[in-house]
């Protein structure tokens, strides 16, 4: 069972939430799976200094910064094809709003990098399962903008603590013609009609046990609608 993990860079602030990185790789080595990763050759958006939240005068490229999470064990997107794999996961992370989308900046108007968009539409197509976690549903929005499937999301819940507009980002999915729904840091959303399995994670005030537990959920589910086939 082969499960490609998409990063959007290394660092929550710029790229991909390395916590939630490192924990989809580790649920996908205990369901017995293996992860192929992917990142875009592309500059990202730009580089923030995680102990000031300020940004820095520097250019990082996201693939090479993704490759510290992969271990160097890493592909550009260019190289991804949808036969060579059983599913697919996104981690979340700022990075995928600023460096595979471009929705922190232009909400659910901002462009996909095509790369990712293709990537996430040939899965589906092939009827192989994809799952978001935290930010990332608002990347499976974008990509399946348009097609008609009309995906359940979520990235959190209203009912519960989140430093983050939960609201806001779900009425930006409903606007790409996706289904928002709320979850908890202790629930996941599973699609099962278009086989597409979302988790909040970091999107709601959690500690580290309470993510790794979700991201699991998740990585179960998704290898559960790999197994049905």
């Amino acid at each position: 069972m082969k499960i490609g993990v998409i990063f959007s860079g290394a660092g929550v602030f710029d790229g991909t939430e390395i916590h939630e990185g490192v924990f989809t790789l580790l649920s996908i080595k205990k369901v017995g799976g293996e992860a192929v990763c992917f990142a875009p050759d592309i500059e990202q958006h730009h580089v923030i200094n995680h102990i000031t939240g300020e940004e820095m005068n520097e250019r990082r490229n996201v693939l090479v910064e993704s490759a510290r999470i992969a271990r160097g064990d890493i592909l550009g997107l260019d190289e991804f094809d949808a036969s060579q794999l059983d599913g697919l996961i996104l981690p979340g992370g700022f990075g995928v709003a600023k460096n595979l989308t471009k929705w922190a900046f232009e909400g659910p108007e901002g462009e996909i990098n095509e790369q990712v968009k293709n990537a996430i539409i040939s899965m589906v197509k092939a009827g192989k399962p994809v799952a978001g976690l935290c930010m990332s549903p608002t990347v499976i929005a974008k990509a399946l903008e348009g097609t008609g499937l009309a995906p359940t999301l979520t990235v959190g819940s209203t009912e519960a603590p989140s430093p983050y507009e939960i609201e806001a980002i779900s009425q930006g999915m409903e606007k790409t013609g996706a289904h928002a729904v709320m979850k908890t840091v202790e629930e996941i959303a599973v699609d099962t009609k278009n086989k597409i399995v979302t988790a909040p994670c970091y999107m709601m005030e959690a500690d580290i046990l309470q993510v790794r537990n979700n991201i699991q959920k998740a990585v179960d589910a998704l290898a559960s609608l790999i197994k049905e086939g």
